[in-house]
């Protein structure tokens, strides 16, 4: 039962990465102005990135 619950973990933190990689620029215009849109788009694409990794981990590790 445990193991389902964190592959239900993993699966949200593999979500909630791959929206933050294809939506960073909408997120962007929404909290940062124009002058720091590039750079805040490149972080949250780099954290997208890091979360899906730890998420897949956790996914791999429960199997």
């Amino acid at each position: 039962m445990a193991g389902v619950v964190f592959k239900l973990i993993g699966l949200l933190i593999v979500l909630g990465g791959v929206i933050c990689i294809y939506d960073a620029r909408v997120i962007t215009i929404n909290w940062f102005n124009y002058g720091d849109q590039n750079e805040a788009t490149s972080g949250i694409k780099i954290l997208g990135v890091i979360m899906s990794v730890i998420g897949a981990l956790i996914i791999y590790w429960t199997i």
